[in-house]
């Protein structure tokens, strides 16, 4: 993991108006300027285990777009403090409460949050984003805040990035990149537990319909994009061209 102290000096001269995709993210300065958002990174590096698809960078990110997708109606601190804990309770995928780990990181949020003297009000709020952001619990967040979250988070599932991350948790779970002799799944149900690449079909794909953002949208499908023109090339070096699974 990086230092907080070797990322802000890889932080020099971005513009917020652009989205930073690296490491060195502006928001640090923010981060390093306020407390409470320092302190709160300091509390998330001190649990945050070994999982590239879930590291440093990648709650950076999420606070980033968070931030740029929330604009003025959303205090800055509140986007950044709940992109920083968001994944604070980062349970696996096979793991049995996979499934209530927003509401297990919202918790530890209000906890950390209320000991750091934030305002009951805007703790409840950030603890409302997280709770609602996660995609397997499956809830439309009914605040502009939360809607940002979530945004920002699947955005981290799409693109180059997503891709990265896709691949790193499938290694993680002794997936194959791909099924070598039906690679888009022609003659045989899709399974993303064995197939990384059948998860951008299962998921991936899929996701841009549940944004709730115009800009959110917008990027959503820009990466999504990618991903098939990936997928076209991909079909080129194996000479078994891509076919559209699901209509993704």
């Amino acid at each position: 993991m990086f230092s907080v102290d070797f990322l802000a000096a890889r932080c020099l001269t971005h513009d917020m108006t652009e989205p930073n995709r690296a490491a060195g993210s502006p928001v640090l300065g923010e981060i390093e300027r306020d407390d409470v958002s320092r302190r709160v990174l300091e509390h998330v590096e001190r649990h945050m285990e070994g999982d590239a698809a879930h590291d440093l960078s990648h709650l950076l990110r999420v606070a980033e777009w968070t931030v740029r997708i929330a604009g003025v109606q959303v205090p800055r601190r509140l986007c950044i403090t709940a992109a920083l804990l968001h994944d604070v309770v980062n349970l696996p995928k096979n793991h049995p409460d996979r499934a209530i780990a927003s509401e297990r990181s919202a918790d530890v949020a209000r906890s950390v949050l209320s000991d750091l003297g934030m305002p009951s009000a805007d703790v409840e709020l950030v603890a409302e984003a997280i709770r609602d952001h996660s995609f397997t619990r499956g809830v439309v967040p009914e605040s502009l805040f939360g809607k940002a979250l979530q945004d920002a988070d699947r955005l981290e599932a799409l693109g180059v990035i997503g891709t990265f991350r896709c691949i790193a948790t499938g290694v993680r779970f002794d997936a194959q990149f791909f099924d070598p002799v039906d690679p888009w799944a022609v003659n045989r149900a899709l399974d993303d537990k064995r197939f990384s690449v059948d998860h951008f079909f299962t998921k991936l794909l899929l996701l841009p319909a549940t944004f709730h953002t115009a800009m959110g949208r917008t990027e959503a499908e820009r990466r999504a994009a990618f991903m098939r023109r990936l997928l076209l090339e991909l079909g080129t070096e194996l000479d078994r061209p891509f076919a559209m699974v699901d209509g993704t």
